[in-house]
């Protein structure tokens, strides 16, 4: 259904939580390296519990590899505390890519500043914390995106 793009993940653990977030709305799971772990990672293979196997997994050397491969007409989301724009009000289309970046950087500046309203970032109380877990972000934008399209799941 959608696309779920991590560059440069560095946490196992939010890799197969993503790895499962992706198989429970059959979407498409791609890590962009350098990653920090290896696939081989036990904490992988542990979040991902006996699904990581079914996982929709695509490796890539970049980012531009990976949008070189993407359809044309493919659009791109990316979420960053340092984007205007909100899932909430964003327009999502079966077959988008949610990138989302490393967890302790991010995405790089210039890749949310040429994102203009295609980036998005998930609104929180002021005073609170500055970012989420990256499992919880991509879950909460993957949600929203499939919220949209009223799939008929039980």
């Amino acid at each position: 259904m959608f696309h779920i793009v991590l560059v440069e993940p560095e946490i196992p653990h939010n890799a197969g939580a993503a790895g499962r977030l992706a198989l429970a709305t059959d979407s498409t799971l791609h890590l962009v390296e350098p990653l920090g772990f290896s696939l081989d990672d036990k904490h992988v293979r542990r979040t991902g519990l006996d699904y990581w196997q079914d996982v929709r997994l695509h490796v890539w050397k970049s980012f531009a590899e990976l949008q070189q491969a993407a359809a044309p007409e493919a659009r791109f989301w990316f979420l960053s505390t340092k984007a205007s724009g909100t899932p909430w009000k964003a327009d999502f289309q079966p077959g988008d890519y949610l990138v989302f970046g490393r967890e302790t950087k991010g995405l790089p500046a210039e890749m949310v500043a040429e994102a203009g309203a295609q980036g998005l970032r998930i609104p929180m109380a002021p005073g609170g914390t500055r970012s989420l877990n990256l499992a919880t972000a991509i879950a909460i934008v993957l949600y929203e995106a499939v919220r949209q399209q009223e799939p008929d799941w039980k």
